[in-house]
């Protein structure tokens, strides 16, 4: 009898592993296959701004996780122009779980609110005098709105109200596409679509994050750029998206430059590369 027990539990172990590598195989043929990436090209491959050097990041925790991506964004920006670092600011507005028409954006060009003072020195206040607030905003919808049949109209239409009110203000618009998550890679096709129809619908640059992210695993499968909940980035994920922001928006390598607190050489590396080919692929550059 004992002897039929560990004969069963052994098949059932093989049973299970069997299916554990078909699943992998699964996965990993649709996180690999760029037929699976995208499928309308974009128009627009150029943000509209010369060196931009002021950024609002508009969107949700996808954007806050790992200390927040503008931070990671902005500190590739003055790495690349090291003798102006202090020249370049980034604000983050965010709200947990929303969508892009949870956000008032004419709100956040009023006069005296977002970036009005800044701490100094020892804990000094300075208050602030911009000629042009933000030369570029960058916004993201929520995770599922742009494919959700629910949300999918919403997130084309307040993508062109806020592009509209952007604009308006004297900034450039950019649109995140962000990523599947970990066990729905067949989301990464259709965030795509959605978010480079609409860059071209309302003639803004979008930053191809979740087509950099299908690139990674399909390089590197065991490369986690998600959090546990399979959604939210991990710091791997949030440093690939701030990547292909800078990569989109200056049309620059980010090969080369110093890899994050905590990050190695080499993963370091192969996310800045994966984000310059991503991009160059996606406009054709």
């Amino acid at each position: 009898m004992n002897v039929h027990f560990a004969n069963t539990r052994a098949i059932n172990a093989k049973i299970k592993a069997i299916a554990r590598s078909l699943l992998f195989a699964a996965t990993f043929a649709i996180w690999s296959s760029p037929a699976a990436w995208a499928d309308t090209k974009p128009l627009i491959a150029d943000v509209g701004v010369v060196a931009p050097k002021s950024f609002l990041f508009v969107g949700n925790s996808f954007m806050y996780y790992n200390n927040s991506m503008h931070k990671q964004f902005r500190r590739l920006a003055q790495i690349a122009d090291e003798g102006h670092r202090a020249d370049y600011r980034a604000t983050s507005v965010t709200i947990s779980g929303s969508g892009l028409n949870w956000h008032d954006m004419e709100s956040y060009f009023r006069p005296n609110a977002l970036a009005e003072y800044s701490f100094v020195g020892d804990n000094e206040i300075r208050f602030n005098s911009y000629e042009q607030l933000y030369d570029v905003v960058i916004m993201m919808d929520c995770s599922q709105c742009p494919v959700h049949p629910q949300l999918k109209e919403r997130f084309h239409e307040y993508a062109a109200k806020h592009s509209e009110t952007v604009i308006r203000h004297g900034a450039r618009p950019v649109l995140l596409m962000t990523w599947a998550y970990e066990d729905r890679p067949e989301m990464t096709k259709l965030l795509a679509e959605e978010y480079t129809v609409a860059g071209n619908t309302n003639k803004v640059l979008v930053a191809p994050a979740g087509l950099a992210f299908a690139r990674a695993k399909s390089e590197r499968p065991t490369l986690s750029l998600h959090q546990a909940d399979k959604r939210h980035p991990s710091p791997a994920g949030t440093y690939l998206a701030a990547l292909t922001i800078y990569a989109s928006i200056y049309n620059r390598s980010p090969v080369g430059s110093a890899p994050p607190a905590g990050m190695d050489n080499a993963t370091a590396a192969f996310l800045q590369q994966v984000a310059w080919d991503t991009v160059e692929e996606y406009f054709e550059r």
